[in-house]
């Protein structure tokens, strides 16, 4: 079946099967490169701002100020209207562009920016999710990069700490069992997040997280903590242990195309959903509904 998407590409629309980028550039050498995940609802950007902050700092971080296109958001809106779509996956790329092939990068950056899409259904109130159920999380050997290492709130092409937790699952996995998501700890021990996710979960009525230190603060974790605190809940951060979670009386996981994801299992042991995390994902739909349909 022939691809008919069409991808930005260093500020032209071109097919996908066109779309490409250098050997000799340094997002493909050496990961040096920054990258943002959005979600379209109803044709509008959940949280650009949000996203483009960050691809910004990220940028910043890697010592190239000034690499993200003012034009960023007319890329965008131009490849969702390109391939027809108002509810879609939104992946930005902004690399430090080709360069000599040695590890020290050049002062001037000639960046490499790319939007790619693929549709996802209708959020919102009226929506439906992307995932098939709730998550079935393990537990895995792999430590979050330490923060002195690599910034965590660095979101970066290199993603091989994520790559190898993931790869832990699949050896894990047997035909009764399929974790769909890792949980990943600190230098410490520590619980951080899932490879692609940040985690929740609710004891005795309090919605616990991870604190930020080595973890990628996410934008959906920052507006579910917005939620929460709009609904007077109890709200901790802090440092816990995989069996905190194991024990929790709810658990949840998000990131911008799972939104609120329900954790049905931990190791093996049944946690699930429950009315915070029911109440919670309803109002993250309901502010979509508002903000985008």
């Amino acid at each position: 079946m022939t691809d008919t998407s069409r991808y930005h590409v260093n500020g032209t629309l071109v097919p996908a099967a066109d779309a490409a980028v250098s050997v000799r550039d340094r997002g493909f050498q050496y990961g040096d490169a920054a990258f943002e995940t959005l979600r379209a609802y109803g044709g509008e950007v959940f949280e650009w701002d949000a996203h483009r902050e960050r691809l910004e700092r990220t940028c910043a971080t890697l010592g190239m100020p000034g690499a993200v296109p003012e034009d960023l958001a007319l890329r965008v809106a131009e490849t969702l209207d390109a391939n027809d779509l108002a509810d879609a996956y939104v992946r930005v790329s902004v690399t430090r562009g080709v360069q000599p092939g040695r590890l020290t990068p050049a002062e001037a950056v000639d960046p490499s920016v790319v939007v790619l899409v693929e549709p996802l259904p209708r959020g919102g109130l009226d929506g439906e999710s992307v995932w098939d159920g709730p998550a079935v999380v393990q537990s895995v050997k792999t430590r979050r990069t330490a923060p002195a290492a690599l910034p965590p709130d660095a979101k970066t092409h290199n993603y091989l700490n994520g790559i190898l937790a993931r790869l832990e699952l699949r050896r894990a996995s047997t035909e009764t069992y399929r974790p769909d998501e890792a949980l990943m700890r600190d230098a410490e021990g520590y619980v951080a997040e899932g490879a692609t996710s940040n985690l929740f979960f609710v004891d005795d009525g309090t919605l616990k997280t991870p604190a930020e230190g080595s973890l990628l603060p996410g934008v959906t974790r920052r507006v579910v903590l917005d939620l929460a605190g709009e609904e007077s809940f109890p709200v901790e951060t802090g440092r816990y242990t995989p069996d905190d979670v194991r024990g929790a009386d709810e658990a949840f996981l998000t990131n911008t195309t799972w939104e609120v994801r329900p954790v049905a299992r931990v190791d093996g042991i049944a946690v699930g959903g429950g009315p915070i995390t029911r109440l919670l994902a309803r109002l993250f739909d309901a502010l979509v509904e508002e903000r985008c349909y």
